[in-house]
């Protein structure tokens, strides 16, 4: 990933492909499958998980995703069969990062967890994180189980920016970083400090940006698999050793998607299933819902480069299912109903910055005291998010408002840098339910407007429904809608549709969010007892 990139197709370097190879790729038959072949559909995940790191250990598949200022950090995928995902943990608890990341005097947006690195030793039976935070330094994180408890094994001085770990046969760890000029570091053995780093290659001037690296050793050869954002993949080859010297072939350039309006997949891993088969799990640009990860199978020419398989000369929209083990449990859904029992939350939810752990509880409901008195909702703490089902999805909330206190602003959002909202305004002892629209930020992630009411209605009692459905198809700007119920079973529409923009300068797709704080005075409170996103 790369902030300074401007991913505009100004300049599209198709006169590579002869130059470079591979670019063409090996085309899959295009008439009826067979009756017996199961088919997945790309995307395999319609939700916002970008920057992808895939693995297998034994059995089982692996995936981590960049979170930028979402905590907690660094989503752990799971899977049995490479179609089928669920989030099995986070591999950094907390983004203990600065003050910022706590919404305490400075904002973390777009900064925090970028594209990382997820590896398993199997010397030690443990899985590893890695990645740079803010270009200052590099954090590494272990468990022993992708659910955690995960902690922090060490920091490193040197950012590896965009990195990928290797654990070589030896038991070795590597790390390949960099944009455009690309090294190699290799640690200690006990992964907590650098032994060695050297630059191994230099982009050359006709590619331009090289970045997003997995590393890997394969029959023996060392490969760093690299993106050129937000249109291509290449890979260098090395038969020397992990320091080099590498060769370099084009993978892909301006591969049509599989996701209409979407953009071309890049920027993934590649793994290998339990009968030798090769897949390459990469993202596709998909706001505004986000960066969707699609899946291809992978072959390997005679001297030792992938090749993409194609479909009528694109990335598949379908191709024939993994021929993997019966799995052995179906996968958690990443939609469905929440009612917030046990004692934690669930891995599918993810707070806006750090939460102030005082001010929230789950058990009997979710309940959110107010932690911050502000009137912009970028500001306020314990907003609470959930990635959004594409390609359109709703989410319904049941909340009890009976505990809020005057000038407490509390409800359910499409939080982006444009943003929208359909909550309760509690003031002078009345309740409303309102649209709200217009919180937006600049370039520079500052809030430039903290909303305007669209719409509003008076209501009684202290439970409400609220709704928000979002379309979030690439390709142009897509509605939002809001609406709410008094009894669970009739809603009434509230306020214009709401238009999410799809510029990519966020990084992260919309999200559904649960919010509650004050503009007046702490002590409020909600509880969502209830919370659903369903699917057409």
């Amino acid at each position: 990933m790369n902030l300074s990139w401007s991913h505009q197709p100004l300049t599209r370097r198709r006169t590579l492909a002869a130059a470079t190879g591979l670019a063409a790729g090996a085309l899959l038959p295009t008439g009826p499958a067979p009756a017996a072949a199961a088919q997945y559909t790309n995307p395999v995940i319609w939700q916002d998980f970008a920057d992808i790191d895939v693995m297998r250990v034994g059995d089982t598949y692996y995936a981590s995703a960049s979170t930028m200022h979402y905590s907690p950090g660094a989503p752990v995928l799971r899977s049995y069969d490479l179609v089928n995902w669920e989030i099995a943990g986070h591999a950094v608890p907390s983004l203990d990062f600065g003050a910022k990341y706590d919404l305490n005097g400075a904002r973390g947006y777009v900064r925090g967890i970028w594209a990382s690195s997820l590896a398993y030793r199997p010397s030690n039976r443990t899985f590893y994180w890695l990645g740079q935070i803010d270009f200052a330094r590099t954090y590494l994180y272990t468990a022993t189980a992708v659910e955690g408890p995960w902690s922090r094994l060490t920091t490193i001085s040197t950012p590896y920016y965009d990195a990928g770990l290797l654990v070589d046969t030896d038991d070795t760890l590597y790390v390949a970083y960099g944009n455009t000029t690309i090294s190699v570091a290799q640690l200690s053995r006990d992964g907590r400090t650098q032994v060695r780093t050297q630059e191994v290659f230099r982009t050359p001037s006709s590619v331009g940006t090289l970045e997003g690296a997995r590393f890997y050793k394969i029959n023996g050869q060392y490969y760093i698999f690299l993106t050129r954002p937000a249109n291509g993949q290449y890979i260098l080859k090395s038969s020397s050793g992990p320091f080099g010297p590498y060769t370099m072939r084009q993978v892909l350039l301006d591969l049509r998607g599989p996701i209409p309006g979407g953009g071309v997949p890049h920027q993934g891993g590649l793994v290998r299933t339990q009968s030798g088969a090769w897949y390459y799990m990469a993202f596709v640009d998909a706001y505004p819902g986000g960066r969707m990860p699609a899946l291809a199978p992978v072959t390997w020419t005679a001297d030792g480069w992938p090749v993409v398989q194609l479909v009528d000369g694109a990335w598949g929209t379908t191709y024939p299912r993994p021929a993997v083990p019966t799995p052995p449990r179906q996968v958690t859904p990443m939609t469905g109903v929440d009612t917030f029992d046990g004692t934690s939350l669930k891995p599918r939810w993810e707070w806006n910055h750090n939460p102030d752990n005082t001010r929230w509880s789950v058990g009997n409901g979710l309940t959110l005291r107010t932690a911050t008195v502000t009137h912009d909702l970028y500001w306020a703490r314990n907003t609470l998010t959930h990635r959004i089902q594409g390609p359109t999805s709703t989410a319904t909330v049941q909340l009890d408002h009976s505990a809020m206190r005057d000038g407490d602003r509390a409800g359910l959002a499409l939080l982006r840098d444009s943003s929208a909202w359909i909550g309760l305004k509690r003031d002078g002892g009345a309740t409303r339910v309102v649209t709200v629209t217009g919180l937006t930020m600049d370039g520079n992630w500052n809030t430039t407007g903290t909303g305007t009411e669209v719409a509003s209605a008076p209501v009684s009692g202290g439970r409400v429904w609220l709704r928000a459905n979002a379309d979030i198809r690439p390709g142009a700007p897509r509605p939002g809608t809001f609406s709410y119920s008094t009894d669970g079973i009739t809603f009434t529409r509230l306020g214009p549709a709401f238009s999410m923009g799809n510029d990519w300068r966020f990084f992260m797709g919309y999200r559904f969010a649960l919010f509650n704080h004050a503009t007046q005075a702490l002590g409020g409170a909600v509880r969502v007892t209830r919370f659903e996103v369903s699917t057409p």
